[in-house]
């Protein structure tokens, strides 16, 4: 698999690259609220397995599934990143029906995905279809100009402002939103210049810890 500037793939990368460690922080984040059934949605080489089913984090994932809509994407994860408790399927993520192709989910983890998705409420659609009652979503994405404007990333058809994410995650019941700079993810601090937002998505109001 080639190497580009949408793709982290830690075998071929500079252990030290700033984007693979904020990228691999983000994964760290997510495994302290992950449990039970787990989807990672757009999951790219797999490197998020080994962390989000590290029993350092307490042990608490039960299933893993990593998606991704590119064939050689999802071999490559088979290959490198195959775990007992881990399984991959190529499906596109806009699929109608993904919860009868892939069952529903106690946590979905989508990192620096639905800046890439034109239909991205329908995107937002099947993620909820996908989570649990009592599950919750971490998702994240860059701060941008606004949605659908055109930005610097060719790759990117959505940057949003924080108020037009809030807004695209304004189904679910609770959304704690952090803010990354780096490897910090945390409450955002007045004044302080950060990049990406990381959102923790609560799908009922009794779910909220």
């Amino acid at each position: 698999m080639i190497l580009t500037e949408e793709r982290v793939i830690p075998k071929l990368m500079n252990p030290k690259n700033g984007m693979l460690k904020e990228h691999i922080f983000r994964y760290e984040f997510a495994a302290k609220f992950a449990k039970g059934r787990v989807l990672d949605i757009a999951c790219g080489s797999g490197y998020g397995t080994n962390i989000l089913l590290d029993p350092s984090y307490g042990d608490q994932v039960e299933q893993l599934i990593g998606v991704d809509i590119d064939e050689e994407t999802i071999a490559y994860a088979k290959e490198h990143y195959s775990h007992r408790r881990a399984e991959y399927f190529t499906i596109d993520a806009l699929s109608q029906d993904l919860d009868k192709k892939l069952g529903v989910f106690d946590t979905i983890v989508s990192f620096e995905t639905i800046e890439h998705i034109k239909e991205d409420e329908l995107f937002i659609k099947n993620l909820a279809q996908l989570l649990k009652p009592n599950g919750k979503l971490i998702i994240s994405t860059p701060f941008g100009r606004g949605r659908g404007i055109p930005c610097s990333n060719p790759f990117h058809i959505h940057q949003y402002k924080e108020e037009e994410f809030l807004e695209m995650l304004s189904d679910f019941k609770t959304v704690d939103m952090y803010h990354q700079i780096d490897e910090s993810i945390e409450f955002p601090i007045k004044d302080k210049k950060y990049y990406l937002m990381v959102a923790v998505c609560y799908n009922r109001q009794d779910d909220y810890t």
